[in-house]
């Protein structure tokens, strides 16, 4: 309960200054460290051939995002095909083979880090740091760079002035600059900080060496091997990034669970601090950025009550609950940290789309194993960055919509009236989510040879389920147990990743340029006041709705039933 305390105590404290920062970086303003930081981004300005001050519209903004995820999906796909024919591969990884390429690749590019490798025998020294090290920097940004337009689209856009003179101006709304909102915040928010988390870390014992590592005789003399090579590697940077970015996976296959990864209680409290310290900061950042302190307080105020509510749950399920005793549940987890620490994180990985473990969530109680599933359904509780609270964009929409009709009052947000062509969008999002999900669950459940699950029981329901909810939300996080590194789960979870993170960046996109072309009509009393604790309330009852309780059939099926199985015996 102290480091639960301490986290969040921490994440606040720190988080309001950084989004203070981060405002500032977005904004796009004059900075005193812009000497310091000019000489890194003129060249790469000058290289794509962009001017960062230079507008673009939404279906450019759009475009642009899209261009680069493709050169990166190309460069790194061939990067982790022909890895062992390539530098700095002191391990002797072989190449992978298309399907695994394939899903790694794409795990990465979408901010998602789900792995069906081991890193620490799979990828070479090359691909950690230039595919996979250099994607968990990058995507966090492009997701940061999204919302960050999605922001200003919802407040009228960066020439809402120039338009509002002139009536009939047919310009374009100005969603920002693609390439400067990822360029900027890189060089100057999330590089400097994963460089203090890296040296936090290596001080707690975190490898970060170029070396192959030693090889060592077992302790126990009765196993059949003589010697066994300790894998080291850069370590640490990855850590840092993979925590501070919402990106989750891990040097190695067990993630944070090995000590290598995770020695100390201290790099245990600084790891769990990262999951939630930029999605704070990304919330914190919403006031200075938009000018409406009173919406990012709204914002902070509903996502912290769903936050400590599902950390609470989690640590009442792994300490309290009628099944914190059997033994068997102590299976996956590190005995060095204990019940309630791997609780608090599993709970805040799966806030944050981060991913992360330092446990198995396979030997999660049940309950437990249901809060990072809701968690992850939600996927805006904190969120990754960028995405998360675009997702709470688009409940935000969806409640305002839903509260004008019980009201009856005309749908608007922020003086901009929400219409059919902006709730027919929504609602292709509203229905994607369980239509991909559910479909691909149930085609997998009833083919046992694909799934390949462990546990024949309810639990295999979960296993395949949380797969799919971690692939389409982001997470990669994995109840396991499943023979994941096929060409079926790696080709259907590769189209999941992709499914959960594209049209939840573009279509929000679109509803905000759609909306900042309407005229703003003035607030006044009769208007929807949003910035309230009783909207609060609304939207966290829609939230609730629109997710938890269409999936509330599999839910049942899954951890529901494996409770009640447990509890029995």
């Amino acid at each position: 309960m102290t480091e639960f305390l301490l986290v969040f105590a921490l994440a606040i404290s720190l988080g309001w200054p950084l989004g203070r920062y981060l405002a500032a970086v977005m904004r796009g303003e004059p900075m005193r460290s812009d000497a310091l930081f000019s000489w890194l981004e003129r060249p790469l300005y000058a290289l794509i051939g962009t001017n960062p001050k230079r507008g673009m519209s939404w279906r450019g903004y759009a475009a642009a995002f899209v261009l680069s995820n493709v050169v990166l999906a190309i460069i790194v796909w061939v990067m982790l095909m022909t890895q062992a024919w390539l530098p700095l591969n002191p391990n002797d990884a072989p190449n992978m083979s298309w399907d695994l390429a394939l899903h790694t690749m794409v795990s990465f590019l979408t901010n998602t880090n789900q792995q069906h490798y081991a890193g620490q025998a799979q990828l070479s020294y090359l691909s950690h740091m230039m595919g996979i090290i250099a994607l968990q920097v990058i995507t966090p940004m492009m997701g940061l760079a999204l919302v960050a337009a999605t922001l200003r689209g919802l407040f009228g856009g960066r020439n809402a002035e120039a338009r509002k003179a002139d009536a009939h101006s047919h310009e374009p709304v100005d969603m920002g600059n693609y390439w400067a909102d990822v360029i900027r915040p890189t060089f100057r928010f999330m590089l400097p900080l994963c460089l203090v988390w890296s040296v936090l870390l290596t001080s707690q014992g975190v490898p970060a060496t170029f070396e192959g590592g030693p090889v060592v005789a077992p302790l126990d003399s009765t196993v059949e091997m003589t010697e066994q090579k300790i894998p080291l590697g850069p370590v640490a940077p990855m850590v840092a990034i993979k925590q501070l970015g919402t990106n989750g996976g891990g040097w190695y296959g067990p993630n944070s669970t090995v000590p290598l990864e995770n020695p100390t209680p201290l790099s245990n409290f600084l790891e769990t601090l990262a999951l939630i310290l930029v999605p704070v900061s990304v919330v914190f950042m919403i006031g200075p950025f938009t000018g409406r302190r009173k919406f990012a307080a709204f914002v902070f105020g509903t996502m912290v009550l769903m936050s400590l509510v599902s950390a609470g749950a989690a640590l009442w399920s792994e300490g309290y609950s009628s099944t914190s005793t059997d033994i068997a549940l102590m299976e996956g987890k590190e005995v060095r940290l204990g019940a309630e620490p791997s609780a608090l994180w599993t709970a805040l990985t799966t806030q944050t789309s981060n991913g992360s473990v330092n446990s198995m969530h396979d030997s999660a109680a049940p309950l437990t194993g249901l809060v990072a599933l809701s968690d992850m359904l939600i996927n805006s509780i904190w969120g990754g960055i960028g995405s998360g609270l675009q997702q709470f964009l688009v409940y935000l929409m969806l409640g305002v919509f839903l509260a004008g009709l019980m009201t009856g009052r005309t749908p608007e947000l922020f003086g901009r009236k929400i219409e059919a062509p902006e709730i027919k969008l929504l609602g292709v999002l509203l229905l994607w989510h369980p239509l991909v999900l559910l479909t691909l669950t149930a085609i997998t459940l009833s083919f046992p040879s694909l799934a390949g699950t462990t546990n024949p029981g309810f639990h295999a329901i979960s296993q395949v389920f949380y797969e799919y909810v971690s692939a389409f939300a982001n997470n990669g996080s994995g109840f396991e147990g499943l023979s994941d590194g096929s060409v079926w789960w790696n080709t259907t979870c590769s189209f999941m990743l992709a499914a959960g993170r594209y049209p939840a960046f573009i279509i929000p996109l679109a509803i905000a340029a759609m909306l900042a072309r309407k005229r703003q009509s003035p607030e006044s009393n009769g208007s929807l006041q949003i910035e309230t604790p009783t909207f609060s309330l609304t939207l966290v009852a829609v939230i609730v709705v629109l997710t938890l309780l269409q999936f509330m059939p599999v839910l049942v099926l899954g951890p529901v039933a494996d409770h009640l199985t447990l509890i029995a015996r």
